[in-house]
């Protein structure tokens, strides 16, 4: 039994069940904290009755869902009804595997990975398992036979397809720089300095594409400004408008751990993941037990960064109209990600994927989109501007027209 818990399998089996445990709780009262921060941005308490600062706000919900009547409209599909809210939980929970949550640990003498799998090819299997969400939405949009549902599940559809495009190139960004899919040796590959201080995080190689990875998490998690798939105002809360009680709770439940996931593949890609400068428990060759609670503390607290950002964001910025969402992925980042994608090509070509080159090529890319679409709106501009003159006569509007006051 011991040899069991010792080795790769059994603390990859027990760190998987301690972390889905982890996320049932931390998902859950992330919609505390989403109306905490959102009673801070409006000025405002916020949860403050139900428990000390209205901690136990959360609990009384979670009973009056439990106990609220279940409803299963006799006009749906109720195979892929109930299939639907299924599938968005489970992609959600099992996202999680192949990220690196605490670098090795040195268990009677051998060391051992902290996460669930290390697969060669763990970033495609983020990836994969990431997509495979759209089925959720699709499916439950479809089975509620409802038009304001199947509205809410196309566009959904056409959101994350578009917004896959420039995620994914991000992502080829990195890979091409480090030339692994491997995220505990991504995680590894940052964990150098420059001139001695600067930490090697690819942030400060390819800053764009970290924000253009953000944006699209963000759109790929439906949330502000790009949850045009619920949008309440149109849609009466889309591909989810059939569903109550728990099937209604899973569908949040499933956004807010794909949030977590998302967090914390950009922390990995971009920010080092566990790593941190001048702290020696966070640093590969820490191995102890302590040094491996430090290193999960670090990413956490990245973790929390972005979830913190994303809810910031949600009370900060306005919705996207459905054109100009689609506008900003086509002609906007999948361009952008297309020429960083072709510039880290040359240079790991010439050898240069993680010199000072790349830093410029990410800032006269940035500056040439700024430009481009600079003239692109003075032109638009100039067109809609310069309009012929209305026209007068007796049914026109105006001087003795039909809009003309008495």
């Amino acid at each position: 039994m011991r040899e069991f818990f010792t080795s790769q399998f059994g603390v990859s089996i027990t760190f998987s069940v301690m972390v889905i445990g982890a996320l049932l709780g931390i998902t859950t009262y992330c919609i505390y904290f989403e109306r905490k921060i959102a009673g801070w941005v409006q000025d405002r308490y916020g949860p403050n009755r139900v428990g000390p600062a209205g901690i136990f706000q959360l609990v009384a919900d979670g009973i009056k869902m439990v106990f609220k009547e279940d409803i299963i409209p006799g006009h749906v599909d109720k195979v892929l009804f109930l299939a639907a809210p299924a599938i968005i939980i489970i992609v959600s929970f099992i996202g999680f595997a192949a990220i690196p949550w605490g670098g090795q640990w040195e268990l009677d003498g051998h060391l051992v990975n902290i996460q669930v799998a290390n697969p060669d090819i763990g970033l495609l299997y983020i990836l994969g398992v990431a997509s495979m969400a759209i089925y959720g939405l699709v499916l439950g949009g479809y089975s509620s036979n409802n038009k304001y549902s199947l509205f809410g599940s196309l566009r959904a559809t056409a959101q994350m397809l578009s917004y896959e495009i420039p995620l994914g190139l991000c992502i080829l960004v990195v890979v091409l720089t480090l030339g692994t899919l491997r995220l505990e040796h991504i995680a590894l590959a940052q964990t150098g300095y420059w001139f001695g201080i600067i930490p090697q995080w690819n942030v400060f190689l390819h800053p764009v594409p970290f924000v253009i990875l953000l944006i699209t998490s963000l759109a790929e998690s439906n949330r502000t400004p790009f949850d045009l798939p619920e949008a309440e105002q149109e849609l009466v809360c889309g591909y989810h408008t059939e569903y109550t009680a728990l099937k209604f709770g899973m569908f949040f439940l499933g956004e807010y751990a794909h949030m977590i996931t998302a967090s914390a593949l950009i922390s990995v890609l971009f920010l080092g993941g566990w790593h941190f400068p001048w702290i020696p428990w966070a640093q590969p060759e820490a191995t102890s037990f302590f040094a491996v609670l430090v290193k999960i503390g670090v990413l956490g607290g990245k973790v929390v960064f972005f979830i913190f950002l994303m809810m910031w964001l949600r009370w900060t910025l306005p919705r996207f109209r459905w054109d100009q969402l689609m506008r900003v992925a086509w002609k906007g980042l999948i361009p952008i990600t297309l020429a960083l994608f072709i510039l880290t090509a040359v240079l790991v070509y010439f050898g240069l994927e993680r010199s000072i080159w790349t830093l410029v090529g990410n800032v006269v890319i940035v500056a040439g989109a700024l430009l481009i679409a600079g003239s692109f709106g003075r032109e638009v501009t100039g067109r809609t501007t310069n309009l012929p003159p209305i026209p007068s006569g007796p049914f026109s509007p105006g001087v003795g027209g039909v809009g003309a006051s008495a």
